[in-house]
């Protein structure tokens, strides 16, 4: 087996768990290979532009092992984010466009897509980032095809991930690539990590993209609606329950979770079916209606529309190993 030599960019600035996470996995995965292919698999390198060393965001330093150009040739390319994406090197932003298309595969983590869209290696591109940012990345770079939802996405010889912790997620889907899904099991088992989180599920769940209410009677609400995904949770229910005449609790609602009260519902829903079509046997229909969507072609409407994929597909690509 060939060693493959993964680069990972340094530059002032830079969030160190954007490094370290996907260093560790791939450091990981050698060990593996040492110890069951009898023979390494990754050499894992740090490098600066100019080879000096680098303070963190954090204040943490980090001390490269060579200048970007004196690495030699290089398979896998990792571009990390951190604070110092917002006043990119010059000198890292002239490299990569010089010289990342030569290696096998470039693979951003969080806010490093900033730089690889500044170096136009994304240029007609699909690719994501921290989900804060991604306006501002479709925004910043027109020609790039930003997508909110994946916690990673891959086109051709190139990948962005999400925010900090999905670098680790596409790291482990690169090992699974190279060494296979045993390999990439014992990583995940190693660093104590969920393995299957491909890059089509979503950045965060509705207990991220939406916010406790201010009002006690409605923050009591939504963990009631959290906990009883089955139930009348209409409109009318739900106003009745909260006190509230329905129109004036869709206006109070909307403005104090940050969405109306039919896409929290669906969202509450949509995470109840995710997680049991990921940790049980249930069929689809009886998933449907365990979390009150009341059929099965009401949940693949919801799953197309939010997820774009069907529930059966979703099983196959996310359930967790017993």
């Amino acid at each position: 087996m060939s060693e493959r030599t993964v680069v990972v960019a340094l530059f002032e600035g830079v969030l160190s768990l954007d490094v370290a996470g996907p260093m560790e996995v791939f450091a990981v995965a050698d060990a593996y290979s040492r110890a069951e292919a009898g023979g390494p698999a990754y050499r894992v390198v740090q490098a600066s532009a100019d080879g000096a060393a680098v303070r963190c965001s954090s204040g943490l330093g980090m001390a490269p092992q060579a200048s970007l150009d004196g690495v030699g040739p290089i398979d896998t390319l990792v571009v990390p984010g951190g604070l110092g994406t917002l006043e990119p090197d010059g000198r890292l932003v002239e490299w990569l466009a010089a010289n990342a298309s030569s290696a096998r595969r470039v693979v951003s983590v969080c806010s490093g897509a900033f730089l690889l869209a500044q170096a136009g290696l994304l240029d007609g591109r699909r690719a994501t980032t921290h989900w804060n940012l991604c306006e501002s990345l479709a925004r910043g770079f027109p020609r790039v095809r930003v997508e909110p939802d994946p916690i990673f996405v891959r086109d051709g010889q190139v990948s962005t991930s999400a925010g900090v912790t999905a670098g680790i997620d596409l790291a482990l889907a690169l090992v699974e690539e190279d060494l296979g899904q045993d390999a990439a099991l014992w990583v995940a088992r190693v660093l104590v990590v969920y393995l299957r989180r491909p890059g089509g599920q979503a950045q965060f769940s509705t207990h991220l993209a939406s916010r406790g209410a201010d009002r006690p009677s409605l923050r009591e609400l939504q963990h009631w609606i959290e906990g009883h995904p089955d139930g009348d949770l209409s409109v009318e229910a739900l106003a009745a329950r909260s006190g509230f005449s329905p129109r004036h609790f869709a206006r109070v609602f909307s403005r104090e979770v940050g969405m109306t009260p039919g896409r929290y519902v669906e969202s509450v829903r949509l995470d109840a079916a995710r997680r049991r079509l990921e940790e049980t046997d249930e069929g689809v229909d009886a998933v449907a209606r365990a979390c009150g969507f009341g059929s099965a072609e009401v949940m693949r409407r919801a799953f197309a529309r939010r997820l774009g994929c069907s529930p059966g597909r979703y099983r196959m690509r996310f359930r967790t190993a017993a």
